[in-house]
């Protein structure tokens, strides 16, 4: 799938699916393949994933036609411009709350080339050339993605789905929750309104609606029949940790010491 059949599919509302790659060998997109999944997200906000790394993953990943989205620090449109240097298909900006952040990445990821005030001009409105316009989306073919892990977020939904060109919502669990005062109580219904509220807004735009989810796939079903259609399933390393504790535990239960 090439990265403008990534950005179609969730603007139609096909599901798209992935997981949390965290290993850096080079023997795992072969498995990953297997799979079938669309992604793999790469997480440099929580893992220490280096520059060199970063890119290296994301060109094995490439290579086997399977997109790598890379979740950036903090939102900082410098850092935006650096992951996909490196090789991102697209930017997964954390812990935004504001459209005006969401109008920065976009100049980074949407509109390169441009840079300074020139960009800035267009940002606020200022028309493009059309050879301009030509020339940037060929450039720019990459996916804009905007993590919701608040309720101050909630409350810019329509300013932040306001903003041209964003790809997708990907709703944080674990940080809206706690900034919901519901520490992962994720079958709390003031939490799963939330996440209706979010899929809901973000498909009316004709925006991708995803979790990055890792709690059991049911709340995953649950969320797909409210429309939502960007999955990111857990992560290699939660999956290793969960089937070999299982295993562990099963064998000294066969075997008591």
């Amino acid at each position: 799938m090439t990265t403008a059949q990534f950005a179609q599919a969730l603007r139609d509302g096909k599901r798209v699916y992935g997981t949390s790659i965290i290993s850096p060998s080079p023997l795992w997109p072969n498995f990953v393949k297997e799979t079938g999944m669309d992604f793999v997200f790469l997480d440099t906000e929580h893992i220490p994933h280096d520059r060199g790394m970063l890119s290296l993953l994301c060109k094995l990943y490439r290579a086997m036609d399977i997109l790598p989205i890379v979740r950036i620090l903090s939102p900082d449109p410098f850092l935006a411009s650096r992951a996909i240097d490196a090789g991102a298909a697209g930017i997964v900006a954390p812990y935004i709350e504001t459209a005006e952040q969401v109008k920065a990445l976009r100049g980074a990821v949407k509109l390169r080339p441009l840079k300074g005030e020139k960009m800035q001009r267009i940002l606020d409105g200022e028309e493009m050339t059309a050879e301009m316009q030509e020339y940037t989306a060929d450039y720019s073919d990459y996916l804009l993605i905007i993590n919701i892990e608040s309720i101050a977020a909630i409350d810019a939904l329509d300013e932040i789905l306001a903003v041209p060109q964003v790809d997708a919502l990907l709703i944080g669990p674990h940080d809206l929750s706690c900034n919901m005062d519901l520490p992962e109580h994720y079958d709390d219904p003031r939490f799963t309104e939330a996440v209706r509220f979010i899929t809901e807004k973000a498909r009316a735009k004709k925006v991708g609606a995803g979790i990055h989810f890792g709690w059991g796939i049911e709340k995953e079903i649950e969320y797909g029949k409210m429309g939502m259609n960007f999955f990111i399933h857990s992560s290699d390393m939660w999956q290793f940790s969960e089937s070999m504790t299982a295993y562990v535990k099963q064998m000294k239960q066969e075997f008591p010491e």
